[in-house]
């Protein structure tokens, strides 16, 4: 009796993971969310290099990386550790019960040969992500190592976006020169690495995520370095129970596309104690059209705070897509310092719905270069190559945003161009109950720009001040 005894006690312990105690985060919130649930993963752990992995920054480790996913699962899961070195490898799948661990002394460097990313199945015009989950549970990216997307050798540049001494760089990789030298492409560099596409247009339009994790059921993205994206940082997309905590996300201020952490179609999700500094939006709320068979749609129930963000297109965005819905999101106790805008509400006919329940307070921001909050209504997708002359009209009046039900309270805001902003679209209501409230904003050129017509706002105890000394 006392050997089953032990045998029971001991199964159990091997099967126990250290949990964080995350529903401190959600004492006080102003609306009532489905709280994350921490997770389990096995307790089996096998390192990298037991399957032959090589961290020279010359290897390849693609197999190694397969092998030991591989073998992990046959016991049911466990953790992968990455070890001290450079590991070099193209894209890696991750199954139910992993848990990717990149030890601080670490870093994954994904492959600039373009091929290893062709979806081969041809079902995509995308390449497939650098990490990559589908369908699959109790997943997670752990430790304290770093994880490279090698970004440079796939995305476009913009010529008023750089220096001159970084534009020589680029010119020195190789790649070609478009629209009257004023974009660079990444295409016949001078490695040697194949195109994958007929044109550096078409090339450009196969770039992927980092880390793009699909219809996955609880998800753990914690203490690891996202950085130099092909496209998105780290992006689960119709995922539920998804924690973020501490992690680092970082790209060139000027990256085509990078955004740093976007939750798209996302249930029960959490970001916490993670710090952000981009190429595009920072920490970003996205939803598409509704999926029949997606685990789910549209965004619920999700605490972001204590979080830090310096340079993005904006601090907390949500858009541009929000066509199933927002519903009861909470913002809090976050920092934005040199966003291009702090809270940022852009969609656009065809890209629209509607907002309920978001609630953001206790928000400080300096060095704002344009708008410290922003509503707008018309925004659509420019990618880089698009003809600037040629305007972009939806077709139909269908998917029209809605902004509505958002409360935002005691916000200070050093140093931002225009304090708040808000343009809807004439004969509809597409900016509605929106309070800002004990909010002070500091502008340097205009107090507001809103336009009443279309722009219902409620500013209660707001003071809007200009900034004397900055002409």
């Amino acid at each position: 009796m006392r050997y089953l005894y032990l045998t029971i006690l001991f199964v159990a312990s091997a099967f126990v993971a250290k949990a964080e105690d995350y529903t401190k985060y959600y004492d006080g919130t102003p609306v009532q969310l489905r709280q994350v649930v921490p997770f389990i993963i096995p307790d089996n752990t096998v390192t990298l290099t037991d399957f032959g992995g090589v961290g020279d920054g010359m290897t390849l480790n693609t197999e190694a990386f397969r092998k030991a996913v591989s073998a992990l699962t046959k016991k049911g899961g466990g953790r992968l550790v990455v070890p001290q070195g450079v590991w070099l490898t193209g894209p890696i799948v991750l199954k139910d019960n992993i848990d990717l661990h990149v030890e601080r002394n670490a870093i994954v460097m994904f492959s600039p040969d373009k091929s290893l990313y062709l979806d081969k199945d041809g079902k995509s015009s995308r390449c497939e992500p650098g990490i990559k989950a589908s369908k699959r549970k109790n997943v997670a990216i752990t430790g304290e190592g770093i994880i490279d997307g090698n970004g440079a050798q796939w995305r476009p540049v913009k010529r008023g976006k750089v220096s001159d001494v970084e534009w020589k760089y680029f010119a020195e990789i190789g790649g070609e020169e478009r629209q009257n030298g004023q974009l660079w492409y990444p295409w016949n560099v001078k490695a040697g690495y194949p195109n994958i596409a007929d044109t550096p247009e078409a090339q450009e339009k196969s770039r992927q995520d980092l880390v793009r994790f699909t219809d996955c059921e609880n998800v753990l993205f914690q203490g690891v370095t996202f950085q130099n994206s092909p496209r998105f940082h780290v992006h689960p997309c119709n995922s539920k129970n998804i924690i973020i905590d501490g992690i680092t996300v970082r790209c060139p201020w000027n990256a085509q596309n990078g955004d740093a952490i976007d939750l798209s179609d996302c249930h029960q999700a959490l970001i916490v104690n993670s710090t952000v500094d981009a190429g595009d939006d920072g920490l970003c709320m996205k939803s598409g059209k509704a999926k029949s068979t997606a685990l789910v749609n549209g965004c619920e129930d999700i605490l972001i705070q204590d979080n830090t963000v310096f340079h993005a297109h904006g601090g907390f965005v949500i858009g541009s897509e929000d066509i199933t819905g927002m519903k009861r999101i909470v913002v809090r106790r976050c920092r934005f310092s040199g966003t291009d805008t702090g809270l940022r509400f852009k969609s656009g006919i065809g890209r629209g719905g509607k907002t309920e329940a978001i609630h953001i307070s206790d928000i400080v921001m300096n060095d704002i270069t344009a708008e410290a909050i922003v509503f707008q209504c018309d925004y659509v997708d420019r990618p880089a190559g698009h003809d600037a002359k040629k305007e972009i009209k939806a077709e139909k009046l269908e998917c029209v945003p809605e902004f509505t039900d958002i409360h935002i309270n005691n916000v200070v805001c050093r140093g931002a161009k225009t304090a708040i902003k808000a343009k809807g679209i004439d004969g509809l209501r597409c900016i509605h109950n929106i309070k800002i409230s004990n909010t002070t904003l500091v502008y340097t050129s205009k107090g507001t720009d809103i336009d009443a017509k279309t722009a219902e706002l409620t500013l209660d105890n707001v003071k809007i001040v200009k900034d004397e000394y900055k002409r």
